[in-house]
């Protein structure tokens, strides 16, 4: 007999358990198994926050735990969204269901590399290219209208009143250095109608646009964007919030990586306004997993800006 899925309600527990492929591999092969999928050799993925293992080639199956249920209704909500939207890979859902209270996803598994594995060695040119078609992606997303997804919670004008309200606590927390601290609360308080405001209809954010969710191929002429997998943290909001996750992550205060992220968004170099750069600095503290110290990938910053501003012209140096 099959063991159950347990019971867990928060996040740390969970981790722990689902670090151990033995606990719950049979549980994945038996429900590979009521769906007549072949499970001969599967490869569990380490990394990533549920219980995600490749059935095969093919298929992925995602197990959400109950506590993470909105995640499962995020993604499954925003595969079907954006279905033939989009002119790269985004995974199919190919079944679904629930065990133990837990549900899941069975979906197409991408061919392609993991940004994560191919970026750091590829060469300038291509991850400019690949920035250039990050950004295309981002606008390309933003256009899908967003249908069920507007109703996904926390919106907009409920998130970033919150986002705001713990901002300084959680930078506190998370180490931020005094000299950024000093003047944040200021700028909060000069940016934040200006934040919660949207200037039109709410459009698809995944938050995420980072290496680890990124598929990238490689051909004649190089390296490309090839696929866009993780839906778990969709909402609906300001377009400007998903150029945050390559310019903390991929962009590392390099002008022309910078101009072909944007340019392929479609912003300009005469669009990037100490304005726009002060509205990106602020979303960035106010990310859902802001965390500087952890992602800024630009080495001794804390030492090169002496302030906010001085980091948001380090960040996006046009």
């Amino acid at each position: 007999m099959t063991a159950s899925l347990p019971a867990f309600t928060d996040y740390e527990p969970f981790r722990a358990w689902r670090a151990d492929p033995a606990q719950w591999l049979p549980i994945a092969r038996d429900i590979a198994r009521s769906h007549g999928l072949a499970c001969a050799a599967p490869h569990v993925f380490t990394t990533g926050t549920n219980v995600v293992v490749a059935l095969d080639e093919k298929l992925i199956l995602k197990i959400f735990p109950p506590f993470l249920r909105s995640q499962f209704a995020s993604e499954r909500s925003t595969l079907a969204q954006l279905r033939g939207q989009l002119r790269i890979a985004i995974p199919e859902t190919v079944a679904e269901g629930e065990r133990d209270g837990w549900p899941y996803l069975v979906i197409t598994r991408l061919s392609g590399v993991l940004g994560g594995d191919a970026w750091p060695s590829m060469p300038e040119a291509d991850k400019e290219r690949v920035l250039a078609e990050i950004g295309e992606t981002i606008a390309e997303v933003q256009r899908v209208p967003a249908g069920v997804l507007a109703q996904i919670e926390p919106n907009w004008d409920v998130f970033m009143p919150g986002q705001i309200e713990g901002c300084r606590a959680r930078h506190e927390r998370l180490g931020l250095p005094q000299k950024f601290l000093d003047g944040l609360d200021e700028l909060l308080r000069d940016t934040a109608p200006m934040l919660i405001a949207l200037d039109g209809p709410p459009v698809i954010l995944t938050g995420e646009y980072i290496p680890e969710n990124f598929l990238l191929s490689r051909d004649g002429g190089g390296w490309h964007l090839a696929g866009l997998i993780d839906f778990g943290d969709v909402m609906t909001g300001r377009g400007e919030y998903d150029l945050l996750g390559p310019s903390a992550f991929m962009t590392a205060g390099m002008p022309r990586r910078v101009r072909s992220l944007f340019g392929g968004f479609g912003y300009s170099a005469a669009d990037i306004t100490p304005d726009l750069k002060r509205r990106l600095m602020v979303l960035l503290l106010l990310h859902r997993h802001s965390d500087p110290a952890r992602s800024i990938c630009i080495a001794g910053w804390q030492q090169k800006a002496a302030d906010l501003r001085e980091l948001q012209d380090l960040l996006w140096p046009i």
